[in-house]
């Protein structure tokens, strides 16, 4: 945290994911649907936001975010896997490379660039052993299938990318979106995120997303709870390679969840 010369403090952040995050953020604040710290500056690896003190997560500001997340990704998206607008199509989900590319259809687009990548890099470190990785290969395989007629229906939607609960932050009496890997995607991989490591006040958040989803003639497509694991392979992968330890055995057990969906 720094402090401008007219006192306003702000967050600098120095990564090569800048360039990325700052339009992932502006591109999220763009409806104003959810809250989401404003942009000062950017330059290069530099990244300059505004400072937010935390507070403490309240169940109005939950359900806020809630009915608020549902609007977001109902702004939609030009593709699924395209980036934010001005963003580069190499990004990057914490400290692991992602790649942002316009697919036809989500099922292409997950298995191609969200969960191929990852098994790769994986399996070739020794992350993964050639049992797990091959049981998330099929899972790749049957993706499309699994996925289900009206869940693959759904078009492009407005997502954050990489919302664990460490990326909604409380402050100012509201939920607030930080440290976007933002793309065009499938609503229900923001929720699978959410829900991995939980979220304060999570039943509250999601309660009110489908109401509002329902309300605005959206409703989330039925079993999406079912699908859940499937959406979190990304995730569970990315953290595979990241740390290792038993993200393993989780993203083996995701996709073995996945393939009985089929």
């Amino acid at each position: 945290m720094e402090q401008l010369p007219d006192g306003r403090r702000v967050v600098v952040k120095r990564d090569p994911s800048a360039q990325a995050e700052a339009a992932g953020l502006r591109w999220l604040a763009e409806s104003g649907d959810v809250a989401v710290p404003e942009v000062h500056a950017v330059d290069g690896d530099m990244l300059q936001t505004q400072y937010l003190p935390p507070s403490s997560p309240t169940e109005a500001a939950a359900r806020e975010f809630g009915a608020g997340l549902a609007a977001l990704h109902l702004r939609g998206a030009d593709a699924f896997g395209c980036p934010p607008p001005g963003g580069p199509a190499d990004a990057w989900i914490g400290r692991a490379r992602m790649r942002n590319e316009p697919r036809e259809d989500w099922a292409t687009f997950y298995a191609e660039l969200r969960v191929e990548p990852y098994l790769r890099q994986a399996r070739d470190s020794g992350a993964l052993s050639s049992g797990q990785a091959a049981v998330i290969s099929r899972a790749c395989d049957v993706l499309r299938e699994a996925a289900g007629e009206e869940s693959a229906a759904e078009p492009p939607a407005r997502l954050h990318g990489d919302l664990w609960s460490g990326n909604v932050h409380f402050s100012q009496g509201r939920a607030w979106l930080i440290d976007p890997a933002a793309h065009g995607g499938h609503r229900e991989t923001d929720l699978a995120m959410l829900q991995l490591f939980g979220a304060p006040h999570l039943t509250v958040i999601l309660a009110a997303y489908a109401e509002a989803a329902a309300q605005a003639g959206a409703p989330l497509a039925d079993g999406w709870q079912e699908r859940t694991p499937m959406h979190q392979l990304f995730p569970l992968l990315v953290h595979t390679v990241l740390f290792g330890g038993g993200y393993a055995a989780q993203a083996e057990a995701a996709a073995r969840r996945t393939l009985a969906l089929a």
